[in-house]
């Protein structure tokens, strides 16, 4: 029989080891970033940048470690402070295939913009990244 202190450290151990599994299982389950499809993509980006929703965004950003939330943040701010408006996506050169997300709307002055995002795709996840796509 063990004593109470025993008990104790017996209880603390398996407590703390309930909790590195059910962390392990929780990662190991945790999507991977990205959309399942390329036009799937396409929307949810629009919608992420429409909605100024930062984990939508950092959900799709191609960004390695824990950066993806800290640059969807600092970007989503910029939206917000330029009051930018009516923004769409467009995939290209083709909708199934793109290599290139091609983002426009328009700013607080009234003037439109358009920039390139490149669009990767590994293991069936479509993503962004916020630098300029290779010819």
């Amino acid at each position: 029989m063990l004593s109470r202190r025993n008990a104790t450290v017996v209880a603390a151990v398996a407590a703390a080891v309930a909790w590195i599994v059910t962390i392990t299982v929780l990662v190991a389950h945790e999507d991977a970033p990205g959309a399942p499809s390329a036009p799937e993509l396409r929307e949810q980006l629009t919608a992420a940048l429409s909605g100024r929703d930062t984990d939508a965004l950092a959900g799709l950003l191609d960004v390695p470690g824990s950066g993806a939330a800290d640059l969807a943040g600092d970007y989503v701010r910029v939206l917000g402070d330029d009051q930018v408006r009516d923004v769409t996506v467009r995939l290209v050169p083709d909708e199934h295939a793109p290599t290139t997300a091609v983002v426009s709307g328009v700013g607080r002055s009234g003037a439109r913009f358009t920039y390139p995002l490149a669009v990767t795709s590994a293991k069936g996840r479509w993503t962004v990244s916020f630098i300029p796509p290779l010819p």
